[in-house]
């Protein structure tokens, strides 16, 4: 995660802040923190993304895999909000959707982000056996079962 997300960056840090104050960081202030909500929905839309377990369509361009990260930051926040006792300023869920989708481009396009992220998912074609780099072997045996 470091390599998107550094330790210090607003999203990391954030994320820590919501995760060690899980029962009090939404009552600081009578409206909720966009800022923390918005970093922290960066933060979990880039891990979820990196674990994959419910990825079942791999992107396949920068564009999808945008669409992707941002799904995943638009069900934190919604997740993060329901559970806030705090309310929202008028306009805020438009300005923390802002500010994921800002923070999910910056990651992307820094270095090979988005080459990396597209790739990490696929299949790798030299593990899969290739027939002709097999051993030739005689010819097969049969087993019966009763």
């Amino acid at each position: 995660m470091d390599r998107f997300l550094a330790p210090h960056s607003p999203e990391a840090l954030a994320h820590n802040h919501v995760t060690e104050n899980v029962f009090s960081w939404d009552t600081e202030h009578a409206a909720s923190n966009e800022n923390i909500i918005a970093g922290n929905a960066s933060y979990q839309a880039f891990s979820r993304y990196l674990i994959g377990s419910d990825l079942y369509l791999l992107p396949r361009s920068r564009t999808e895999l945008e669409n992707v990260l941002r799904r995943y930051a638009y069900d934190a926040i919604h997740n993060t909000i329901s559970q806030a006792r705090s309310e929202l300023s008028p306009g805020g869920y438009s300005r923390m959707c802002h500010l994921v989708e800002g923070s999910i481009r910056k990651v992307l396009d820094q270095n090979d982000n988005t080459a990396y992220l597209l790739a990490l998912h696929r299949p790798h074609h030299d593990t899969f056996v290739n027939e002709k780099s097999l051993p030739h072997t005689t010819a097969a045996r049969f087993v019966r079962i009763k």
